[in-house]
């Protein structure tokens, strides 16, 4: 728990003075700190390379840049929505109160305009790679009025609150793969039924169930550091139902349907990365234990390479993935024979 006193409830907070937002406060709000979390796209183009073959030319490296280019200015058109409707709750969070939108006075039309500006780039720039990307990035686009804007705000009702915000994950790698699969093969039309070329379903849902096991980890940091359930309810309404313990069985849950669904994507596509089922094992048993930490670091997972020994283990286990894609392994098939 953490050590510091009880915050005080709403009546006992003092007066904030106000200043008018300028610049910066207004690139603020779009996070741009929070950009590295389209890392999130990267399986989805290696499993889409692993598919396709596709080649290494200038044609696929200019379609990546403007891939995440216009992934991180979306992203940013639903950060900008986030932080204003977000600043009436953040001031009863310990560290969300320093933010722009909470110390400083937004203007709510050069907020629209900043939305518009992003949304309209962001999708003007997914054309270019395909209609399938500029579904699917206005699909992200959907998921962010969703959970911020009422009368849905997902965000405020218990477990959708994890759910409708981690399917971000799956969102993201299907932009990845539709980033490295070959234009060719893509219907020109939306009309035509097999217009959608999806990756396996298996590795969507472990992605959308990896995500929720990280984003309800983060809502447990969240509950042990305020520290007083009263406070944290005004902070975000869904912890009004939650407690410690119903979010550590909720994170035992994602978890166990994330590795379920994981186990069958890489038997089913691979047997060779069935290998790197006990290392994915490790990564959840690790990410818990640094969410049980006081104060821990998953409340602002921007801030997890604070953790070095743990992100020098995502490095190593991207690299086995990649070995793992490129190399056979016979022996392995004894897994898919059949035993009467």
């Amino acid at each position: 728990m953490n050590s510091t006193s009880p915050a005080q409830p709403e009546t006992m907070q003092p007066e904030l003075v106000l200043r008018p937002a300028g610049l910066k406060e207004y690139i603020s709000i779009a996070r741009p700190d929070h950009w590295n979390k389209n890392i999130f796209m990267l399986p989805g183009m290696l499993f889409a390379f692993l598919i396709y073959n596709t080649p290494l030319d200038a044609i696929l490296i200019f379609r990546i840049v403007v891939g995440i280019v216009a992934t991180c200015l979306i992203a940013s058109a639903n950060y900008v929505i986030n932080e204003y409707l977000d600043a009436e709750f953040d001031r009863f969070h310990p560290e969300k109160k320093k933010r722009s939108a909470v110390v400083s006075v937004l203007n709510p039309y050069y907020i629209a305009g900043q939305w518009l500006l992003l949304t309209a780039v962001g999708l003007s720039l997914s054309y270019f790679i395909s209609l399938q990307f500029l579904v699917i990035e206005a699909f992200l686009l959907f998921m962010g009025l969703m959970y911020n804007v009422r009368p849905f705000r997902t965000k405020e009702r218990v477990y959708l609150d994890v759910l409708s915000e981690s399917v971000n994950n799956p969102i993201r790698f299907a932009l990845g793969w539709f980033v490295f699969v070959p234009v060719a093969l893509l219907p020109e039309s939306l009309f035509d039924p097999s217009w959608m070329i999806l990756p396996p379903s298996s590795i969507l849902v472990a992605y959308w169930m990896g995500g929720a096991f990280l984003m309800a980890t983060k809502r447990f940091a969240e509950y042990r550091f305020i520290n007083n359930p009263e406070l944290a309810g005004l902070y975000r309404k869904s912890f009004k139902k939650y407690t410690e313990n119903s979010l550590l069985i909720s994170m035992f849950f994602y978890a166990l349907t994330a590795a379920f669904f994981l186990g069958i994507f890489l038997i089913k596509n691979k047997i060779e990365l069935l290998l790197s089922f006990p290392f994915f094992a490790l990564l959840f048993a690790w990410y818990l234990k640094i969410g049980l930490k006081k104060d821990s670091v998953v409340q602002g997972p921007e801030k997890l390479h604070h953790e070095k020994k743990f992100m020098a283990y995502v490095v190593f286990l991207t690299i086995l993935l990649m070995a793992l894609i490129y190399f056979d392994i016979p022996a392995l098939n004894w897994f898919l024979k059949k035993s009467f």
